[in-house]
């Protein structure tokens, strides 16, 4: 799973932004704004607190 480009609110993979030029992208599910190394970083977190709790 790539975590850049999946949306950290709604969790829509968003195949248009694989290009790793583009930096910043609105999920086209929930319209939520994001920056690329941000949002991984959230999704990141995420999981390692989802591992953590198991």
């Amino acid at each position: 799973m790539c975590r850049s480009t999946t949306c950290s609110c709604c969790g829509f993979k968003n195949p248009l932004v694989k290009n790793l030029a583009i930096r910043k992208w609105e999920c086209p599910e929930c319209h939520t704004k994001h920056d690329r190394d941000t949002n991984a970083s959230i999704n990141i977190l995420d999981k390692g607190l989802q591992m953590q709790s198991a």
